[in-house]
């Protein structure tokens, strides 16, 4: 990742920090298997901070079942998430990174639902943390 982030550490530092779970889908843009994240079926009511660098990224008020396998949210915290067009695997997406610290959250796709913003933000589980309002 060339641009700087105001969190902006070296891969060493990353992995000693985060598992080798979160290195690999945080740092290296993996995918946790579907409907395995602990976050898939979570409705509690807070916030979702991004896992390497706690920046708050979602709130709960937007999240919903989507039944694709990850947590899906209809909308992000204003000025949270960096948008990159993905051309991987064959495909053209749109990836989302945390905009503090440029770790990969998911992508976002045009399908989520009409009643709101029409945008699914699909999310790894392991790229997220929760913070439950108190």
């Amino acid at each position: 990742m060339d641009k700087k982030y105001s969190v902006n550490k070296s891969e060493e530092e990353w992995k000693k920090e985060l598992s080798t779970e979160e290195y690999y889908v945080l740092r290296q843009k993996g995918t946790e298997r579907p409907y395995t994240g602990k976050f898939d079926l979570h409705f509690e009511d807070g916030d979702y901070h991004c896992k390497a660098c706690n920046a708050k990224l979602f709130e709960s008020e937007h999240k919903f079942e989507s039944g694709c396998g990850w947590p899906s949210f209809d909308q992000a915290v204003e000025g949270a998430i960096e948008y990159i067009r993905d051309t991987s695997h064959g495909m053209i997406r749109t990836e989302t990174v945390c905009a503090n610290c440029g770790s990969h959250l998911g992508h976002v796709f045009n399908d989520g639902p009409k009643e709101t913003t029409g945008q699914r933000y699909c999310i790894n589980s392991v790229s997220i943390d929760f913070d439950p309002e108190t």
